[in-house]
């Protein structure tokens, strides 16, 4: 169908990956599955289960090339999420995990190949090596759906972006020592092949990051052309330390994106927005391209052994891994088991088995056919596992919640400070942003959670613990503001979880020009941030009101004659619902409204007018 190589039928094989890369995506966001289980399973339907996609007919020996500037673009990505004050606490657990960890991860894996799936040594060397490397691709979603509390979530992130070149690296030194043959000229190869990586790649990634800096801060480049140069530099990176020495270049793009994330002196979001978009292309479409170039008999050739090797993996390797990796430090002994527990390989693994596989086929080293089936077995068994089980098993040690109900505020107002108040008594997390230090100060000092500083600021999400936090209210006056602020947290929170007050009247036909960047509308649509604030002069405050059979909601409007705001309604399972303009509240018997009252007062006695006697 699409495995053609006529000129006709090549836009129809691009397209369809393009559908079925992006399609599998939304689709395994809409029912909860990871996005790489259904990704593998759309590439194996269309290659080697039904043959309609043949991806090296296709792209020819464009393949692996595109491929491997795919990955450098990915992990160039990655580096740019690294922010260097997480390493304060979690440095020196991520520093025994790329170096102890990925040794025991090696020998464990080519130990396991060797003696479990009769692989001979020296490929099981290569396999254990490509193997190191863990899945930032697929870490990343996972984590921001698990919400992990602690430092674990910084540490399974550094680990996996951090990995990645130093699995690669590892795997060409075997590949290099596999061709040599020598034992004692392999040693001095990889010594010298060691050396010139850290060089060549760390020092062009560098100098790349510090010139895109400079053009960026002299204004040399017009805006709508800063994420072309941009991607230019990072392909140039790329290629050039990979002339220079082989696969270095994704330790080069690594510590681009890494010094450009941890500058001062230029506003990088806008690059890492952009970059975040084409991760999804580019994962979409490389899993589907990948998984398509499949052999038919080398998936359906897995046996009981297949299997043995995946457990050895899951239930020892990585365990000892993290433990070794982890003795004094102090994490506990459930934030150890959650490492333990987390470890699939992704795209890094599928492109670097595909790439020295082809290689050694090439020179004709026999059972190098078994190194790419093998690894996308190992792909979606660990995808499949942890992707599956994680967010269980992170509630059952008590590190994530099923469903976060608690609240980050943008604003620490008083009334706002009341409603978080009021949460927080209710057991719910809730943590204030403002940048006005005597409301952050009124927070403190009712034991609210607080971060003294613009939502905005880059550092945020990598400063605050968001375990326990599923939702965003924007409640500034600044409808912009709230509107960046949510722009900043929708892709951790998901956009039907941020909310942000109605605009003011001057903003409202702008925002409906624009409606498709705001989040949800708050409350009801006359609440805007003004009209709340007359309220509070007016004598209104926050309160918890508890329905029931005999006093209903309506009985609740009456109370408070039609005046009433209702926010949240907690149900009798005690979840808590946003109430919005849209929407509108829902309650029934048995939940409890929180809302903008004002009481009414009795009224009072009619005075008896007395007239005083007339002078005699």
């Amino acid at each position: 169908m699409f495995a053609s190589s006529q000129p006709e039928a090549i836009p129809l094989a691009l397209a369809a990956i393009l559908v079925l890369g992006v399609g599998s995506q939304w689709l395994a966001w809409r029912i909860g599955l990871p996005s790489i289980l259904l990704l593998l399973s759309a590439g194996i339907v269309v290659g080697p289960w039904q043959g309609w996609l043949q991806p090296d007919q296709l792209f020819g020996d464009l393949l692996l090339p595109g491929v491997s500037l795919a990955v450098a673009l990915i992990l160039y990505e990655g580096g740019l999420s690294l922010k260097i004050s997480e390493l304060k606490k979690v440095g020196a657990v991520v520093r025994n995990l790329v170096t102890i960890g990925a040794g025991i991860t090696w020998v464990g894996s080519a130990a396991a190949a060797h003696f479990v799936l009769d692989l001979s040594m020296p490929l099981s060397a290569l396999l254990g090596a490509v193997l190191v490397v863990t899945g930032p691709t697929v870490i990343g979603p996972l984590l921001r759906h698990i919400r992990p509390t602690g430092s674990v979530g910084s540490i399974l992130k550094w680990e996996g972006i951090v990995i990645d070149p130093i699995g690669a690296l590892l795997a060409v030194l075997i590949f290099e020592a596999l061709v040599i043959g020598k034992a004692s000229e392999a040693a001095g190869f990889a010594a010298f092949a060691v050396a010139k990586t850290i060089v060549y790649g760390g020092g062009i990634g560098i100098a790349t990051a510090a010139l895109l800096t400079l053009v960026l801060a002299k204004y040399w480049l017009a805006d709508h052309l800063q994420n072309a140069v941009s991607l230019m530099l990072v392909i140039a990176a790329f290629t050039v330390s990979n002339f220079l020495q082989e696969e270095s270049g994704l330790l080069a793009v690594t510590v681009m994106g890494f010094v450009l994330a941890n500058q001062k002196k230029v506003d990088v979001a806008h690059i890492v927005e952009f970059k975040e978009n084409l991760q999804v292309l580019l994962i979409s479409s490389l899993f589907v391209i990948l998984a398509a170039r499949l052999k038919p008999e080398g998936l359906t050739a897995m046996a009981s052994k297949d299997l043995l090797f995946i457990v050895f993996l899951i239930v020892i390797v990585r365990p000892v891994s993290v433990f070794a990796s982890t003795i004094r430090s102090k994490l506990t002994i459930r934030e150890k088991l959650f490492l333990s527990w987390m470890a699939p390989r992704g795209i890094v693994a599928a492109a670097v088995s595909s790439v020295f596989a082809l290689k050694l086929a090439d020179k004709g080293y026999a059972g190098a056919e078994q190194i790419v089936p093998t690894t996308f077995i190992v792909i979606i068994a660990t995808v499949g596992v942890y992707g599956l089980t994680a967010s269980f098993v992170a509630r059952r040690l008590k590190l994530a919640e099923a469903n976060p109900q608690g609240i980050i505020f943008v604003g620490a107002q008083d009334w706002v400070r009341q409603v978080a108040k009021v949460l927080k008594e209710r057991k719910y997390r809730v943590f204030l942003v403002d940048n006005n230090w005597e409301n952050i100060n009124e927070a403190r000092m009712l034991g609210l959670s607080t971060y003294a500083g613009s939502i905005l600021d880059e550092k945020l999400l990598s400063t605050i613990d968001l375990g326990g936090i599923g939702r965003i209210l924007a409640l500034t006056p600044n409808d912009w503001v709230n509107t960046l602020a949510l722009q900043k947290f929708e892709h951790v929170f998901g956009k039907v979880n941020c909310y942000q007050l109605p605009p003011e009247e001057d903003t409202l036909k702008r925002r409906k020009e624009h409606k498709h960047i705001h989040g949800r509308l708050l409350f009801e649509e006359s609440a805007t941030y003004d009209a709340v604030r007359m309220r509070e002069f007016d004598g209104f405050t926050i309160k918890a009101t508890r329905l029931s059979e005999e006093f209903n909601y309506d009985d609740y409007q009456e109370q408070y004659r039609q005046s009433a705001m209702p926010m949240f309604v907690i149900d009798s399972k005690n979840r808590l619902t946003v109430v919005t303009a849209k929407d509108g509240p829902h309650p029934e018997a048995g939940h409890t409204i929180i809302g903008f009252v004002k009481e009414r007062k009795r009224p009072d006695t009619v005075p008896v007018r007395t007239t005083k006697p007339a002078p005699a």
